[in-house]
C-alpha cells in the first residue's frame, strides 16, 4: 500500500486497443492521489486500433520514473514483438518500474522484452497461442481473468483489464478505494481472478457440467479468431 501519490504511465503505440487503455484509466483516475500520464513514440498523436487518435503526455524518450507502467494490447502488438528498438527501451524502463501491468496481448510484448521471465502471467484467450509463444521462462496461465505475481500484473483480453485494475487499486491503495472507483464508473467488477469463462470458450479449459448443459460458454462464437 502506498502512502504517497501514485504515478502510472500508459505506453501508447500505433494500433493499441482503446478499451485496454481507457477502461483502466477511467478507474484509476477516480482514485485520489493517482495520476496517469501517457507516453507515445515521438509525442505526436497515436492511432488506436479503432482509428481514434490520442495525444500523449510525452514521448518515450521523455518518460520519467513511475510507480507503474501499463502496456495495453491491440493489433499493434504484432509489430512490437519484433521491434528490437522498442523492446530494448521497454526492457530498460520496465526494469526500473516498481510495478508493470499489461492488458490483453500487452503481455506478449512484456514477454518479448524479457520482463516476464520467472513470472506467472496470462493473456488474451482468443490470441492465447500466439501471445504465449514469447518469453523463455514464463508460467502462462490459460484459465485466469488476471494474474498478480509479485510486481507484475497481467490480464486476459480487453475488458478483463478493468477487473485487474480494480484488484490493482485494492492492492496498491485500499479495497475501499477500489470499490469507490468501480462504483463511480457503475462497473460491476469480477473480483475473482480465477473467473474465466473465455478460457473455456476458446478450448483452453474444460467447461463445467452446468455450463455445458446451459451453453454458457458459447456466446455465439463466430468469425476469424484474430484476437487482439
Amino acid at each position: 500500500m502506498y502512502s504517497e501519490p501514485l504515478r502510472i504511465t500508459v505506453v501508447l503505440f500505433e494500433g493499441f486497443e482503446l478499451l485496454d487503455v481507457f477502461g483502466p484509466v477511467q478507474l484509476l483516475q477516480a482514485v485520489p492521489d493517482v495520476s496517469v500520464v501517457f507516453a507515445g513514440p515521438d509525442g505526436g498523436p497515436v492511432a488506436s486500433s479503432q482509428g481514434v487518435e490520442v495525444v500523449p503526455t510525452m514521448s518515450y524518450g521523455q518518460i520519467e520514473p513511475a510507480d507503474a507502467l501499463l502496456i495495453p494490447g491491440g493489433k499493434g502488438t504484432r509489430q512490437l514483438v519484433g521491434d528490437e528498438s522498442f523492446l530494448s527501451w521497454l526492457r530498460e524502463v520496465g526494469a526500473q518500474a516498481p510495478w508493470v501491468a499489461s492488458v490483453c496481448t500487452g503481455s506478449a510484448v512484456l514477454a518479448a522484452a524479457g520482463l516476464l521471465e520467472g513470472y506467472t502471467a496470462t493473456s488474451n484467450k482468443r490470441a492465447y497461442s500466439w501471445a504465449t509463444s514469447f518469453g523463455g521462462d514464463v508460467s502462462w496461465q490459460p484459465e485466469a481473468r488476471w494474474v498478480h505475481d509479485r510486481n507484475r500484473w497481467t490480464s486476459s483480453g480487453v475488458a478483463a483489464g478493468m477487473d485487474m485494475t480494480v484488484a490493482l487499486i485494492a492492492h496498491l491503495v485500499s479495497d475501499s478505494a477500489a470499490i469507490d472507483a468501480a462504483n463511480f464508473a457503475e462497473y460491476d467488477a469480477h473480483r475473482d481472478s480465477e473467473w474465466d469463462p473465455f478460457a473455456r470458450l476458446y478450448g483452453l479449459a474444460p467447461a463445467s457440467g452446468d455450463e455445458a448443459e446451459r451453453g454458457d460458454v458459447t456466446f455465439g462464437q463466430s468469425g476469424d479468431a484474430h484476437g487482439r
